[in-house]
């Protein structure tokens, strides 16, 4: 036999598992599957978070009439909400408004004692703008009585505070409807807004489109 027909069956002959290039040719083809098959699970895995049934106001209590559970993919962000498996804290309140739908997210809950703002009444007789609705911002002006039986220059009392809800209402004879706000008032904002309710100031509000305090 020649050296060239030699050589040639050489080449041709059937490879032995104890080949390295045929064991390397393996792992790399199992190393391959098993990434796939680890990434696949990872972008199925579905968490349950919790999330508003229904809108929630500030200091409004979290209960299972307004929270429900769903499952999302969170990913990375998942630490940022609210899990099943951590467990909604107890006594824990909304200090920021949540949205229907929308996921829990854990700077939006804290403690009573933990709130900045606290919701207060506000009527108003004139009529709104559309734009005014629970989660935007309002400047409240307020107008004190005078002593010719009139009211002062209005003054800006409340500049950006959030309305918490916003309901219809009625005078004590159901002559003339108004407007009834929850809006968010600062402890040290309080006796100020009490003090012109109390002295039956005329309130007013106006839409701000800043979105926030000035």
């Amino acid at each position: 036999m020649s050296a060239s027909a030699t050589a040639t069956g050489a080449r041709l002959k059937k490879p032995s598992w104890k080949d390295p290039r045929l064991l390397v040719g393996v792992l790399l083809v199992l190393a391959s599957v098993a990434g796939v098959i680890a990434l696949v699970g990872s972008a199925d895995r579905t968490t349950e978070v919790f999330a508003a049934r229904e809108p929630i106001a500030v200091g409004e209590r979290l209960t299972p009439e307004n929270v429900g559970r769903v499952k999302v993919r969170l990913g990375e962000v998942e630490a940022h909400y609210i899990t099943a498996e951590s467990g909604m804290p107890d006594g824990a309140v909304a200090v920021q408004r949540i949205g229907k739908d929308q996921l829990l997210p854990r700077e939006s809950l804290g403690s009573v004692d933990a709130l900045d703002r606290k919701p207060v009444s506000v009527t108003v007789r004139e009529e709104l703008p559309e734009q005014a609705v629970a989660g935007t911002r309002v400047d409240v002006w307020v107008s004190l009585p005078d002593a010719r039986n009139g009211f002062a220059p209005p003054k800006l009392l409340l500049p950006g505070a959030e309305i918490a809800h916003v309901s219809s209402g009625s005078t004590a004879l159901g002559s003339s409807k108004s407007t009834v706000l929850m809006v968010l008032v600062e402890d040290s904002q309080m006796p100020s807004l009490l003090g012109a309710q109390a002295n039956e100031a005329k309130i007013s509000v106006v839409w701000n489109p800043a979105g926030a305090a000035k």
